[in-house]
C-alpha cells in the first residue's frame, strides 16, 4: 500500500534547470511530479552562468530552488556552494524529513557529516555509469563512497552495472534501490500522422522520406562518430534517409567535418540545442530514435522517445538493454560497431508495419514503469524506508 505520508525533502544538486543534462531534467520531473503529490520539495543548487540571477527563485513548474554561491565561479564555485549547503542544512534542520542528493562533490562530502550529526536520513542518485569508478580515483571521492556507506539510508542506482560498480566498491548491496528516471506521458505522447506531417512540413523535412532523430549532447561519450558511419552504410539503401542530431556539444565542429567527409552534409542535419517543447516536436515527427552510446545511466531521451512511441536503434550496453529488447521495442548493436548499427536501422527502415508495432510496445513498456506517476510511488516507497530506518535507531 502506497504510503500516505506527506515527506518534506531537500534535494541538493550542483545545477538544476536551466542548465540542461539527464540529471538536471531529472531532478525537476521528480520535484514536479512530487509536489504535484503534496511532498514539499525544496531544491539547493550552485549560481551557474545560466541560472537566474536571484538567490530564491521557483522554476517553471512551481519548485522552490534556493541558488547557492553567487559571485563565485569554477572552483571557488564549488567550494562557497559546499559550505552554503552545510549552513542551510544546519538552518533547516527540524524541518526536513529527507535529505537527497543527487549529485557528487565536494557538497557531498561537508553534507554528510552533518546530516549524521543532525540525525537527517539521506538517500543517493548514482545518477550515470563510471561516477563511482570517477569517484574512486581520488581521496575525496573514496571518502564520500565510504561515508556513504555508513550514513546513507538508501543509496539509488540505474541499472545493473551501476549497482555491480556500487558493490564492487564497498557499499552493502542491501543498501541499494533501483530509481530510474521519470518521463511525463502524455507530454511525450504519440502524434496523429496529421500532426506528424505538418511537424516535417514545418520543419522543412520531406514528409514521406525516414528520419531517424537522436537526442543528447555531441559529446565523445555518445559515440556519435559511429551513428554518422552506420548512417552512411544505411544511406546505400535508403538514400533518402535524414538524420537529425538534437543537442549541442563539444563535438559538434568534428562530427560537422566528418559528416562532409561521408557525403552527409545534405543528409544530416545539426538542429543544436532545443528548448524541450521542441525536443517534443522533432520526436513527434520521426520514424525511429538513436541513442549509440558507450555510457547512459538511464537515458532520458531514451525514455521520451520509447514515450513518444519510437522504435530505436540502441547500444547494447546495461543502460539501454533494460529498455530495449531486441524486436520488441526496437534492435541494437555493439558499441562503435558501425555494420551492426546500419543493419539494426535498416530493419526498422525497411519494415514499418514492425517498426509501428514496435513503437507501440515502447509506449506501453514506459506507461507500465516509467512514467512520472509510477516513479514517484517508488520515491515516497524510498522516503518511507529512509525515515523508517532512523525511527528504528
Amino acid at each position: 500500500m502506497m504510503d500516505a505520508k506527506k515527506y518534506s525533502c531537500l534535494l541538493i544538486c550542483f545545477t538544476y534547470p536551466p542548465v540542461l543534462g539527464g540529471s538536471e531534467i531529472e531532478a525537476q520531473r521528480v520535484c514536479r511530479v512530487l509536489r504535484e503529490r503534496g511532498h514539499r520539495v525544496l531544491v539547493l543548487c550552485g549560481a551557474h552562468p545560466e541560472m537566474p540571477d536571484a538567490c530564491d527563485w521557483v522554476d517553471p513548474y512551481g519548485t522552490p530552488v534556493r541558488i547557492l554561491g553567487r559571485g563565485r565561479s569554477g572552483p571557488w564555485l564549488d567550494r562557497a556552494f559546499a559550505l552554503a549547503v552545510v549552513a542551510e542544512l544546519w538552518r533547516l534542520r527540524g524541518h526536513i524529513d529527507v535529505v537527497y542528493f543527487l549529485m557528487q562533490g565536494l557538497h557531498l562530502a561537508t553534507g554528510l557529516p552533518l546530516c549524521r550529526l543532525l540525525g537527517l536520513p539521506v538517500v543517493m542518485k548514482i545518477s550515470g555509469s563510471g561516477i563511482i569508478e570517477f569517484m574512486q580515483r581520488s581521496f575525496l571521492g573514496r571518502l564520500e563512497l565510504k561515508w556513504l556507506n555508513r550514513w546513507a539510508r538508501r543509496v539509488m542506482v540505474l541499472n545493473a552495472g551501476i549497482e555491480q560498480e556500487a558493490v564492487q566498491a564497498g557499499i552493502d548491496k542491501r543498501k541499494l534501490f533501483w530509481m530510474p528516471n521519470p518521463v511525463h506521458v502524455e507530454e511525450f505522447a504519440p502524434a496523429t500522422e496529421a500532426v506528424r506531417r505538418q511537424l516535417r512540413l514545418d520543419f522543412d523535412l520531406a514528409v514521406e522520406v525516414p528520419v531517424l532523430v537522436y537526442v543528447g549532447r555531441l559529446a565523445p561519450e555518445k559515440e556519435l562518430r559511429s551513428l554518422l558511419e552506420a548512417f552512411a552504410l544505411l544511406r546505400e539503401t535508403s538514400p533518402e534517409a535524414q538524420l537529425v542530431l538534437v543537442g549541442d556539444g563539444p563535438e559538434r565542429a568534428m562530427l560537422e567535418g566528418e559528416a562532409g567527409r561521408l557525403g552527409l552534409r545534405e543528409a544530416v542535419r545539426f538542429a543544436g540545442r532545443q528548448p524541450m517543447d521542441r525536443v517534443r516536436q522533432y520526436l513527434k515527427l520521426a520514424d525511429v530514435f538513436v541513442l549509440v552510446s558507450r555510457l547512459e545511466g538511464f537515458p532520458c531521451s531514451l525514455i521520451e522517445a520509447m514515450s513518444t512511441g519510437l522504435a530505436s536503434v540502441v547500444s547494447r550496453i546495461p543502460a539501454n538493454r533494460q529498455l530495449v529488447e531486441d524486436g520488441v521495442h526496437g534492435w541494437s548493436g555493439a558499441v562503435g560497431d558501425a555494420n551492426e548499427l546500419a543493419a539494426a536501422m535498416r530493419r526498422l527502415i525497411e519494415n514499418p508495419e514492425s517498426r509501428e508495432k514496435m513503437g507501440q510496445a515502447a509506449r506501453q513498456r514506459i506507461l507500465d514503469h516509467y512514467s512520472a506517476e509510477k516513479i514517484a510511488e517508488r520515491y515516497e516507497e524510498l522516503f518511507a524506508l529512509a525515515t523508517a530506518a532512523i525511527t528504528r535507531g
